[in-house]
């Protein structure tokens, strides 16, 4: 090799060289400084969240006002105030689609607003950290004990958090578990399937029957009365109870004694006219569950009981029901549709449309009156059921 090539070469190479370590570098920074950065992000988070409660005490006509609207009325619908100022704010921040995160950024998100949405913890007895047996393994769960004012042994709700099968756990659904827990005077006991799409169709649905097998054999380790565990969740949570309720329904041995659906997703092969009028500006997008979809069930059989519990052969013998729906909710018609069928079935259905509400109100007791007051009638509802 000649020297005039060896020069050449070495000139080539080396601007490589020089554009390559700038960028090592760029790159340890950012993860140096990204654990204060998050931490940024969540105080102002939870900052803007502390000014839309303070504005949420005005009166319901400043708070349309505020957001530069008018009432939203649809389907002879009208939106509850405080919950068409939650979306106006929340549309000015200008996030991300979750569609087009990764499923890790969807959840970190979800979990910063999770915490920034939420207020002072609701009181209850005691909070427990424990696993419980999955399909493949131990599963983390926490068991909320309710206080005590009158002798037990209380009832025991299993919960199942929603989130897509691809976001949400036992702490983006903390405050919710403690609201069921004090106004219903109930144990609860949350359990964190594993997700999507690390974890793909059935793993969620194999986890949630394995996990109410355990419930229904340790109840009164919990302190729990056995006659009286009900399983229930909300959105994906929804869905996975529908389906483990059904599967045990026909067996011998423990069963479940009721079902809360918080709006359940429970036919994702047809396509309802809720998915085409609340598609988009409600919270829960038509692209958000199609990727939702995507994540979990790529390639499956959309009519598949075990995805879409309203194609059951059989509806009948299931445990009673309380069924809940949203009158924003681009879910609502199917999950209507599935009170309907398991009334028709023979099953003990008690339905309610939270009319004014959206997809997630579940999850928004701490921002909107309507939403808090919905799920402690929820509370009492299932307790009152269980009583029987």
């Amino acid at each position: 090799m000649t020297e005039l090539t060896r020069r050449h070469r070495q000139r080539m190479a080396e601007p490589t060289r020089r554009r390559r370590w700038p960028r090592m570098a760029e790159l340890t920074r950012r993860r140096r400084w990204q654990p204060a950065v998050d931490r940024l992000q969540n105080r102002v988070d939870r900052v803007q969240y502390r000014v839309a409660r303070t504005l949420l005490g005005l009166p319901a006509g400043w708070q349309v006002r505020l957001c530069g609207q008018v009432p939203v009325i649809r389907d002879g619908l009208t939106l509850d105030p405080q919950v068409q100022f939650l979306l106006a704010v929340r549309a000015r921040l200008r996030l991300t689609p979750l569609e087009r995160l990764s499923p890790t950024a969807a959840r970190l998100r979800t979990r910063r607003e999770a915490a920034a949405a939420t207020g002072l913890p609701i009181r209850v007895g005691t909070v427990t950290e424990l696993t419980v047996d999955g399909a493949v393994g131990p599963l983390a769960a926490r068991h909320y004990a309710p206080i005590r004012p009158d002798p037990g042994p209380h009832p025991l709700l299993l919960f199942l958090h929603g989130g897509g099968f691809v976001i949400g756990d036992l702490d983006t659904h903390d405050q919710t578990c403690r609201l069921l827990c004090r106004y219903g005077g109930m144990h609860v006991l949350a359990v964190d399937y594993r997700l999507a799409p690390e974890h793909p169709f059935p793993a969620a649905a194999l986890d949630a029957e394995v996990a109410l097998r355990w419930t229904l054999a340790h109840v009164t380790e919990l302190d729990a009365d056995p006659d009286r565990v009900a399983v229930g969740g909300d959105s994906a949570g929804a869905n996975l109870a529908a389906v483990i309720s059904a599967r045990l329904a026909h067996e011998d041995g423990p069963k479940p004694a009721a079902q809360l659906l918080i709006y359940p997703p429970v036919d994702r092969y047809a396509d309802y006219p809720s998915l085409q009028l609340f598609a988009d500006g409600f919270f829960l997008t038509r692209a958000e569950i199609d990727w939702f979809q995507q994540c979990y069930a790529a390639g499956a059989d959309r009519t598949d009981p075990l995805l879409s519990p309203l194609n059951a052969p059989d509806l009948s013998g299931l445990p009673p029901a309380i069924v809940v729906t949203a009158g924003f909710d681009p879910l609502r018609d199917e999950g209507e549709a599935f009170a309907a069928a398991l009334r028709e079935a023979g099953t003990e259905v008690l339905f309610r449309r939270e009319a004014t509400l959206i997809h997630g109100f579940a999850n928004m007791i701490d921002l909107s009156q309507a939403a808090r007051t919905a799920m402690i009638t929820v509370a009492g509802e299932l307790r009152a059921l269980l009583e029987r």
